[in-house]
């Protein structure tokens, strides 16, 4: 097949390509270098790519990643992916045993992006639906899925101004969340809510999603914690064993 004659859009397909690829956000120098761009046409590229929301600019360490644009876009097959697909049956019947909400979440930068939320019947309505990006560190998901993650992934998560306050108290739960394999939040994101969340993790023991649970904060529900816990980590092993075709590292 003969190159396309639009080389700026080939050049556009090629940077999307290989943010997706990459879990973390990367330097324009490191996106030149991967794909032998000239120096002038990579930021004339990133700066209109960010004005459009397909990437985002990470000021602090001058970094790119996905933008929410780009996830928009691949909303519609989300639903379609082995995470999603394979998870959310399972998922809401751990949400409906606690009348909550199941999430399916992964890391994007800084932020969590939502992948997929399903609902017990009656439960309350959250803003964590499909497609919407929280701070990582607010959430159980961001925390359980940073606790695998390296200290420099860390420290970028925490790297706004607003957030820099939360590095240290995070760091101190680090092992322990580490240890038990699950972290929770209580009324940080939506008040009278808690949250419990395990990671999935690759056959590098990398975090490569994260499945939570929100319920109203009750006796009942607080009682049944536990059993939410086991139930979605049992439910992250399986996902690891079907997705990445063996069991995933410790």
């Amino acid at each position: 097949m003969a190159k396309s004659h639009v080389p700026a859009a080939r050049n556009v397909l090629a940077i999307l390509r290989l943010l997706s690829t990459i879990d973390v956000p990367i330097s324009a120098s490191r996106i030149r270098s991967e794909l032998d761009l000239p120096r002038s046409s990579t930021y004339h590229l990133l700066n209109e790519m960010v004005e459009s929301g397909f990437v985002v600019h990470i000021e602090e360490n001058q970094t790119y990643g996905l933008g929410l644009a780009a996830y928009s876009m691949a909303s519609a097959y989300s639903t379609q992916q082995p995470l999603v697909r394979l998870a959310t049956n399972q998922l809401r019947d751990i949400a409906t045993f606690v009348a909550g909400s199941g999430h399916i979440a992964r890391m994007s930068g800084a932020e969590i992006v939502y992948l997929q939320e399903v609902r017990a019947p009656g439960a309350v309505s959250l803003v964590t639906d499909k497609g919407v990006r929280l701070p990582a560190y607010k959430t159980a998901s961001g925390k359980i899925m940073m606790a695998f993650q390296s200290e420099s992934e860390v420290r970028a998560a925490f790297s706004d101004k607003g957030a820099s306050a939360y590095f240290a108290p995070y760091k101190k739960q680090v092992g322990t969340l580490r240890a038990r394999g699950w972290a929770e939040e209580r009324e940080e994101v939506s008040k009278g809510q808690a949250t419990v969340a395990v990671a999935v993790k690759d056959h590098l023991a990398r975090p490569s999603a994260a499945l939570a649970v929100t319920f109203s904060i009750n006796e009942e529900n607080l009682a049944r914690e536990a059993v939410v816990v086991d139930r979605l980590a049992l439910l992250a092993a399986e996902l690891s064993r079907r997705i990445y075709g063996k069991k995933a590292a410790d």
